[in-house]
């Protein structure tokens, strides 16, 4: 089931407004303190710049003992439009926020709103200990060389956990890490193969034509070659048949 808004209620605004990245010497506020190498997760599909990736986030715990109600997932600015996947037991709501300035969809229209976050609500809240995983799908930013830093608030039966906080360079790493990849160079594939995948697969059709060629001319020339025996066979015999008679 899912619930896309673009007037979303106040605890989602204020989901929002917590999931903002903050230094990491500046979470001074958050309420549960995780278990050693427990962070949420992000796992992408591709780290390609422009492509399309689906980002898979992972958590296995909940907020010191209690059980997970919601993961709300920030979307970095740039990004216009999101698809999450939907998930048996779990709701899910876009966010909304309106842009500055129109942007182009590539299609003839324009964006005039784009997914500022992804909210997940259990059913049932997730008890501790117990692993699950969401996925988004958008096409990532042109930044080839940057982080790209995903900011997810943990909320649960009692507490939360924020995890938006970003090391500084050469620091170790903070309590609260977001989630965070490197963007690499784009591909040349792009999103349906590209140039070097169509120019492969023409020099294979082009050897597979020529493959189909000669064999059906081979084929040709050993009908005709099987006609001419039978058509010697067939008078060889004839000729016996009038010996024998005689």
């Amino acid at each position: 089931m899912s619930d896309v808004s673009t007037s979303p209620a106040l605890s989602v605004r204020s989901r929002l407004a917590r999931a903002a990245v903050v230094p990491a010497a500046a979470a001074a506020v958050l309420l549960c303190a995780p278990s050693a190498g427990a962070h949420v997760t992000v796992t992408p599909s591709t780290t390609s710049a422009g492509a399309y990736s689906v980002l898979t986030f992972s958590v296995g715990h909940g907020c010191g003992e209690a059980p997970t109600t919601s993961m709300t997932f920030q979307v970095p600015d740039g990004v216009i439009s999101v698809t999450p996947t939907a998930k048996a037991g779990w709701s899910v709501e876009k966010v909304m926020e309106e842009l500055d300035e129109p942007v182009d969809d590539g299609h003839g229209g324009q964006y005039t709103e784009r997914v500022a976050a992804v909210v997940y609500a259990a059913e049932e809240p997730l008890a501790d200990g117990y692993r699950e995983t969401f996925e988004l799908q958008l096409a990532l930013p042109e930044a080839a060389g940057e982080q790209l830093v995903l900011p997810v608030v943990q909320e649960c039966t009692r507490g939360e956990n924020a995890w938006v906080q970003v090391a500084a360079e050469g620091a170790d790493e903070p309590e609260y890490p977001a989630p965070a990849f490197t963007l690499t160079e784009a591909t040349s594939d792009g999103h349906h193969g590209g140039a070097e995948a169509d120019d492969a697969h023409g020099e294979a059709g082009e050897q597979a034509d020529a493959a189909t060629a000669e064999a059906s001319a081979s084929g040709d020339g050993l009908a005709w070659t099987g006609l001419g025996l039978g058509a010697a066979g067939l008078l060889a015999g004839g000729a016996a048949l009038v010996r024998s008679r005689r």
